[in-house]
């Protein structure tokens, strides 16, 4: 009768053992359930992935934001030194040559016929000429006027800056509305003087003023014209890229410039003409492309028309 006891003794060990396999089927310590932790794991993984990514992101713009402050803190720190080397060259020609201002009251005394120089080469700048009119009588007169006259030159440098940049945006306003210089002007006007009708600098400021006045200027030409000035102004913080490039024929591309692009792209244009190398590719496409933009500015008539600038001789006018 061993036998059957040693049957009965495994039939509940499988009674056991199928018990224990059907705990895998509870909903609450079986299959289910881990499979619903192994889920819920997975989902806080991924937030917590998500999060971090977000971070990074936001870190990402931030920092994009900053480095495009600092960009625009230099192009405008570069703009400003361009304005400084401009205005060092507007004054250069008003700076005191040496050995003409020092003691003009001993240079009257030893050479007499010095004392009509210096009125003469202050004619140009507005003031009168008393030494020709009214010869020396004695030495002590000659260093009382050589003395005043010293002292009405020192404060010119200092004030030179403001009348200079005051005469050129007079000029450039008077060309612009087309009445020029009035004869009857007041004489606190003179600095103007060397501005002149003829200054080229008038002639750009009329483009660039006209230039504001554009809304929209169609622009075509190859494209690797247009990717080199592209390149030269985008560094200009008045300069935007055009939101399409068109693809027309034969390496032709056309888009669309906003006045205030087309301004940047200017001045840009006329610091490289300036200092490029003369008879090289940079100064040759900054010229043409420049007499181009100032040909189509100069004919506009206010009635509606588009302006449409070419950079392309094949294309019919």
């Amino acid at each position: 009768m061993g036998w059957k006891d040693a049957f009965g003794d495994a039939m509940h060990e499988l009674e056991a053992i199928h018990k224990q396999l059907e705990r895998l089927d509870d909903p609450t310590v079986g299959l289910t359930a881990l499979h619903g932790d192994l889920t819920q794991s997975r989902m806080k993984i991924l937030e917590q992935l998500q999060a971090g990514v977000t971070g990074l992101r936001e870190e990402n713009r931030e920092v994009r934001r900053r480095q495009d402050r600092m960009i625009n803190d230099l192009n405008e720190t570069r703009g400003e030194l361009r304005q400084l080397l401009d205005l060092v060259d507007v004054l250069r020609p008003f700076a005191p040559r040496e050995g003409t201002d020092d003691e003009p009251g001993e240079g009257t005394q030893a050479h007499p016929e010095e004392t009509a120089q210096p009125p003469q080469a202050e004619d140009g700048y507005g003031f009168a000429a008393p030494a020709e009119t009214h010869p020396p009588v004695s030495s002590d007169t000659d260093s009382q006027g050589g003395t005043m006259e010293s002292t009405e030159r020192r404060p010119q440098p200092e004030t030179g800056n403001d009348d200079q940049d005051l005469a050129l945006k007079n000029a450039i306003e008077a060309a612009y509305q087309g009445t020029g210089t009035s004869p009857g002007q007041p004489s606190a006007a003179t600095p103007q003087a060397p501005v002149g009708a003829e200054d080229p600098r008038i002639a750009h400021g009329v483009l660039l003023l006209k230039a504001a006045g554009v809304a929209s200027a169609e622009l075509i030409a190859h494209r690797d014209t247009w990717e080199w000035l592209a390149a030269l102004a985008v560094d200009h913080s008045h300069f935007r890229t055009p939101p399409s490039v068109e693809d027309i024929k034969e390496g032709r591309v056309q888009t669309v410039l906003s006045g205030r692009s087309l301004i940047a792209l200017l001045i840009e244009l006329w610091n490289t003409r300036s200092t490029a190398t003369p008879l090289q590719g940079d100064w040759a496409l900054a010229m043409t492309t420049y007499n181009r933009i100032s040909a189509e500015l100069t004919d506009v008539t206010g009635q509606g028309e588009t302006i449409r600038i070419v950079l392309d001789d094949g294309l019919p006018h």
